[in-house]
């Protein structure tokens, strides 16, 4: 797709678009938010106040601790080289064992892999936005030293304005205010999106979050979005003009079928944490970036100097066990079908990929039968260049579109993207499919109606600015599978990394861990598949210290 004008592409489109219907409020006067490129500092994040954010470190000192040089001696083979692959490799790393990770694509990355077009451009899996309530991948970015990496935005929430094409608003966090008082301001400060009697009533339903922490979060994982503000009397228009647009960003789905602990995670992170919704881009594409440095500190760029292996372009074939214990005895992987051993296995597969690996002896027992109720969701991520500058801002906006998610102009924000005379927009395209509540199945149709379809909304976000603009090309990347399903009760099924085979764990963003599925989900996830493995391994006792996580009684009686 070359050289078209944007304004007759969108309006020759074919594709269907609903519309939101909100109630519309008397008009105010047009705010454009524009935003000179420009990095912040990066926050001081390593405070004792940061109660995550140390108990992450303690946790990476801790398997930092624990090495030995005997450990090299004993092996672990790590099925996955995405986030979670290469955090359990990097950890494990620490601890001083010997590693090997293989990677069935011939690139690192997996939900955050990115590849290049023929000119030169890069293609990414996905938009990936860095938040500073992200503890765990903070450290690693510190543990890796390259903390530099991060550009670092203005703290702000940007958001399309839904009944006013082409106005944006924001919500600034005051700098030097501590929480949960720099959201309060922000919140308060902003006329545009909630009035005065809804920001009360959607404080007051908030309360038994701050008073109850994780503990209540995690009690209505039962509930949609929906569902909790119907019940705590919270007004329609708060889910309109907010908790559609972060359901969307955070998992993919319409707020009418997310679990409302998605939303409450990431509100208790940001009301608690003084820079915990601060936002920073990679400064280039994520193999290079991130994946390689991980890679580089697995195969001996670390300070113990132990040596692993990180091998791409080997795909699984099999997972081999044992008839009698149940136990690996070794993985098939590759195109001539190898057979790799090693003392403990890994998973850092995604749950739907896990589930085809299986081994048939495994898949009647309870622990691995609760997968069944997870699975992937799909996401579509868009690019598009045009010949010259919409309208510049250094930061991630919630588009508020029926269609899109959130975007970012690539080309303010990311030092490697930089174009001081063209745009490149990376959109994420969600919901895609039926069960996650698009009215069209568009991880069906094709690269051209998802460009058409985006385009008619970029009408509205730009409505002055498209009209002369030239879409030079497009690339659009479709994830059929992507990070589970967060759908009311799906948390009691996310299993630990800790399995019931002696020589086997899990890792993952769908395993177990407070994040949910996110890059800090895949991270964390990581690190404690590693701590399982190191208990295993440097244990003579039948029974685990760690032990798998209870199984839910519904699972328990399907599998009698």
């Amino acid at each position: 797709m070359n050289g078209r004008n944007a304004s007759s592409l969108a309006r020759t489109s074919k594709a269907s678009c609903s519309s939101s219907s909100s109630r519309r409020r008397r008009r105010t006067t047009r705010t454009n938010v524009r935003c000179k490129a420009k990095d912040y500092p990066k926050p001081n994040l390593d405070v004792t106040s940061n109660e995550n954010y140390q108990r992450a470190k303690q946790l990476s000192g801790k398997l930092s601790k624990n090495y030995s040089g005997k450990n090299k001696e004993k092996s672990v083979i790590v099925i996955g080289g995405g986030l979670a692959g290469l955090s359990t490799g990097k950890y494990l790393t620490d601890l001083g064992y010997s590693v090997k990770v293989v990677e069935r694509l011939k690139i690192l990355g997996g939900k955050v892999s990115a590849w290049q077009d023929k000119d030169g451009d890069w293609i990414e899996t996905g938009l990936h936005i860095f938040f500073g309530a992200y503890p765990n991948m903070m450290n690693l970015f510190k543990e890796l030293n390259i903390e530099d990496r991060l550009q670092w935005k203005k703290h702000t929430m940007c958001f399309a304005m839904q009944d006013y094409p082409g106005e944006f608003t924001e919500f600034w966090f005051p700098e030097n205010v501590p929480a949960p008082f720099n959201m309060a301001a922000a919140i308060l400060q902003n006329d545009k999106m909630l009035s005065w009697e809804e920001k009360i009533k959607t404080g007051v339903p908030l309360l038994p979050m701050l008073i109850g922490g994780q503990e209540y979060i995690d009690a209505q994982d039962e509930l949609s979005v929906s569902e909790w503000m119907k019940k705590n009397g919270m007004p329609e228009r708060v889910s309109e003009e907010l908790f559609i647009a972060m359901g969307k960003a955070l998992d993919f789905i319409d707020s009418d079928k997310l679990s409302m602990t998605v939303i409450l995670t990431a509100m208790n992170r940001f009301i608690n944490e003084t820079d915990g919704s601060k936002t920073a881009f990679l400064d280039g594409n994520q193999p290079d970036r991130l994946c390689k440095p991980m890679k580089e500190y697995i195969e001996g760029n670390n300070e113990n100097g132990t040596k692993g292996e990180v091998i791409v372009g080997m795909p699984l074939r099999e997972i081999m066990i044992d008839e009698a214990s149940n136990e690996v005895i070794g993985v098939r992987v590759g195109e001539g079908d190898e057979i790799m051993t090693a003392d403990m296995y890994v998973s850092a597969m995604s749950v739907d990929a896990l589930k085809l690996y299986l081994p048939t002896a495994w898949k009647t027992m309870p622990f691995f039968k609760q997968l069944d109720e997870l699975s992937g969701v799909p996401v579509i991520n868009v690019h598009l260049w045009f010949d010259r500058k919409l309208r510049p801002y250094d930061g991630l906006v919630f588009s508020r579109s029926t269609l899109l998610s959130v975007y970012a102009d690539m080309s303010e924000c990311c030092k490697e993207y930089e174009n001081k005379e063209k745009t490149m927009l990376e959109l994420v395209f969600a919901p895609c499919d039926a069960q996650s509540g698009a009215e069209v199945n568009w991880i069906k149709k094709s690269d051209e109606e998802i460009v058409a379809a985006t385009m008619l909304e970029l009408e509205r976000l730009f409505p002055d600015e498209i009209k002369n603009a030239n879409l030079l090309k497009s690339a659009v990347v479709k994830t059929p599978r992507s990070v589970y399903r967060a759908i009311p009760g799906r948390n009691k099924f996310r299993p630990s990394q800790s399995t019931p085979i002696r020589n086997f764990t899990l890792a993952g963003d769908f395993t177990s861990q407070k994040y949910l599925g996110s890059m800090e989900g895949a991270i964390l996830s990581g690190k404690l598949a590693s701590e399982v493995v190191d208990d295993r391994l440097n244990s003579s006792r039948e029974t685990f210290s760690i032990p798998p996580k209870e199984v839910h009684e519904s699972v328990l009686l399907r599998s009698t």
